[in-house]
């Protein structure tokens, strides 16, 4: 774990960072008491004798033996943008975190915009995350000693956005055993509360009181009961202001998917404890509204239900009935997470009236196969919008794509006994959309595709091994350039 600081004086450090940009360190900018004149010259005649690489992320060691600093970690910062400082840091921060955990460190790079420092703040909290149940794991605390031309505000905002992001990572690692849809709602309780937030966490009476078949029968087949999240985040506002925009933020909450009666493969079903990592996306969002005070009213819906094997789980050729009275022809189990996601998208729309509704979904394998595996599909039936999304995506290094609401496969979806069929066939991902867009009227409305980069088989230049938290960040700059 990684904790950021800005110490009101400069001190001798263990372990300093320097970023280096094409032949040139910062060195030369950075105060003598952290990085001393002899250490400063060690280092530049490293970079002319050995010309380490200064592409971003590119991490190069300089020991020096009996000195103060005893190790100087070189860091290439490629063109210095926000971008590359992004990947920089990520791969400092997982560097820093294998370090033992008395060394003193400082972080002598410049970020002196906003957008710089957030980013760099984001890699460096984002590079030092880890997971583990080992009985021997430790998470390491490291406080960096932030040193440099920096803006306080941009490290602040990268510092929550990481930190909010890291949440959803743990959430969707946790396995499923721990992390039930009951679960579920205690944790986001316990996280957001504190924050500001208005938690409520609605049982399978409520929701069969409501009519939220689609979650009742996706969660039907567990003992592990599903649960309707919900957390608003409220702005104060000031005598004659006018009313914030309200976004609600929908995320899928399958906490484990075995595919039900149309069950996955086995390979298929190794990492499906991650399938809710939509709902700990927009979970995480909120955290960082609250966090932050933005001035915009945001309310989260998470429908969490475990969709498995029993002799009450749904069958094919089910008929249920959703939020709102619309009706859904079951043909694949497997098929779930559409189900939950119309009964969200339909009480969001009647009972909350947004401006703004975008629901975010480990929702097809379509998706991914089409993206691979570092960018998300989306579909928004709003231009502005796709524009804003398309934006912050840029902006925090999480890109995402526009996908066609393609109406010409829409008669796919037809079902001779109810209003749609869950299994329409191919293009998934598009019949996937066009199957969720009757719940949404007439409201802004986009469906983020996340199936690609909401989990990893390996650490890369951003994302981590295991749950991503793709999606978080993201919605955290959305929602904070919508409240303007």
């Amino acid at each position: 774990m990684i904790l950021l600081q800005i110490p009101e004086r400069s001190a001798a450090a263990d372990v300093v960072a320097l970023g280096l940009i094409g032949s040139e360190l910062q060195s030369h900018e950075i105060d003598t008491t952290v990085l001393p004149v002899a250490a400063a010259e060690a280092c530049a005649r490293y970079v002319s004798d050995e010309q380490p690489g200064a592409e971003a992320g590119a991490l190069h060691t300089v020991t020096l033996p009996g000195a103060v600093p005893a190790t100087v970690l070189i860091v290439g910062l490629g063109d210095a943008g926000p971008e590359d400082l992004r990947v920089a840091a990520v791969a400092l921060g997982r560097r820093i975190e294998r370090l033992p955990e008395s060394r003193s460190i400082a972080v002598a790079i410049h970020a002196p915009s906003p957008q710089q420092s957030r980013a760099l703040a984001e890699g460096l909290v984002l590079g030092g995350y880890q997971f583990s149940r080992a009985k021997d794991a430790q998470d390491n605390l490291h406080q960096l000693h932030l040193i440099g031309a920096l803006d306080p505000d941009g490290l602040n905002a990268g510092d929550e956005a990481a930190d909010a992001a890291g949440w959803a990572r743990d959430l969707g690692n946790t396995p499923a055993n721990e992390l039930t849809p009951a679960r579920m709602g205690e944790l986001a309780e316990q996280q957001l509360t504190p924050a500001g937030c208005k938690v409520s966490v609605r049982d399978e009476a409520w929701l069969k009181a409501q009519g939220f078949g689609g979650v009742l029968a996706v969660g039907g087949g567990s003992a592990s009961g599903p649960r309707l999240i919900e957390v608003s985040y409220r702005p104060r506002r000031k005598s004659g202001a006018a009313r914030p925009p309200h976004v609600v933020l929908v995320g899928k909450g399958i906490t484990f998917d075995s595919g039900g009666l149309n069950l996955k493969p086995a390979d298929g079903m190794r990492n499906m404890h991650t399938d809710m990592c939509g709902g700990a996306a927009v979970l995480g969002a909120i955290q960082y509204a609250a966090m932050r005070k933005l001035a915009i009213s945001v309310t989260v819906l998470v429908p969490a239900a475990e969709n498995a094997v029993s002799g009450t789980a749904m069958r094919p050729s089910d008929v249920i009935t959703h939020f709102g009275g619309r009706t859904t022809e079951v043909g694949n189990t497997d098929a779930e997470g559409r189900l939950v996601l119309a009964d969200a998208l339909g009480y969001a729309v009647s009972r909350l009236k947004p401006d703004v509704l975008i629901d975010v979904a480990t929702l097809t394998g379509a998706m991914r196969t089409a993206l691979g595996a570092e960018t998300a599909g989306y579909f928004a039936n709003d231009n502005d919008l796709a524009a804003q999304l398309e934006q912050a995506g840029a902006e925090t290094g999480e890109p995402i794509w526009r996908m066609p609401l393609e109406h010409r496969y829409a008669k796919q979806l037809e079902s001779p006994v109810a209003d749609a069929r869950n299994d329409p066939g191919t293009p998934g991902a598009i019949t996937a959309a066009l199957f969720l867009q009757p719940f949404v009227a007439e409201v802004a409305w986009a469906h983020l595709d996340i199936a690609g980069p909401a989990r990893a088989g390996a650490d890369g230049p951003l994302l981590n091994r295991g749950a991503t938290g793709f999606g978080t960040r993201l919605l955290a700059r959305y929602l904070e350039t919508a409240a303007g």
